[in-house]
């Protein structure tokens, strides 16, 4: 057998024998071709190209495009709640919970703009396909329990406001993070790319952790 025929033959075993590896990377895949070009626009030969696969292997896993879809939405926020519950705020003073949870978001969102562009692509089809994901919410209730532990830390000790909202927290958190990578090339091209440096990110950074404590904080 040739060099060539047994690398192949290898990675077809390989694939049989270790079937979640080739779901991630279908997953991989599809997520970067969906970023890209949108449900519509995605082609299932595409993301099979990508990894050197078929696309009856690609609907052997997850039933037809859609079903992909559905797949790669459910994994893109079940990543992002792992590494905030990885982050392990229960026990941190308050405000410095609060800031890292911040901090954390702002940079995840910046570094990948990937999971930005499918939460606007999901937005587009009126979150259809997310209501037809049944463990999602339970899945995204984590990040308001994650905060809400934080707040009942903050009020207990008199640090935070009373009547402090985790959700409104988290639609702050997620608004402003979400916007600077969203709005980047129209802002730019609006206002020019400063804000969109290094060193000026950074210090954007801060802002929205001084604004998300300021507005929380007990008078």
């Amino acid at each position: 057998m040739s060099e060539t025929g047994e690398n192949t033959r290898k990675k077809a075993r390989s694939w049989k024998q270790d079937p979640e590896a080739v779901r991630a990377d279908i997953l991989c895949a599809a997520r970067a071709e969906f970023a890209e070009h949108g449900l519509s626009g995605a082609r299932v030969q595409d993301i099979a190209d990508r990894i050197q696969t078929s696309k009856r292997m690609i609907f052997y896993y997850f039933g037809d495009k859609e079903g992909l879809y559905r797949a790669v939405l459910d994994e893109a926020y079940r990543s992002v709640r792992k590494a905030e519950a990885e982050l392990e705020l229960d026990g941190l003073p308050p405000e410095e919970a609060l800031r890292k949870l911040v901090e954390f978001t702002f940079d995840h969102h910046r570094a990948n703009a990937d999971f930005i562009r499918l939460v606007m692509i999901e937005n587009i089809h009126g979150a259809r396909h997310m209501h037809e994901i049944d463990s999602l919410s339970q899945t995204n209730t984590a990040a308001i329990g994650q905060i809400e532990r934080i707040c009942k830390a903050g009020i207990d000790a008199g640090l935070f406001r009373a009547d402090v909202s985790p959700l409104e927290i988290h639609w702050q958190i997620s608004g402003m993070s979400f916007f600077n990578v969203a709005n980047m090339a129209t802002f730019s091209v609006n206002f020019g790319p400063d804000l969109f440096t290094d060193d000026a990110q950074l210090r954007l950074r801060e802002t929205v952790v001084n604004s998300i404590l300021a507005s929380v904080r007990a008078t």
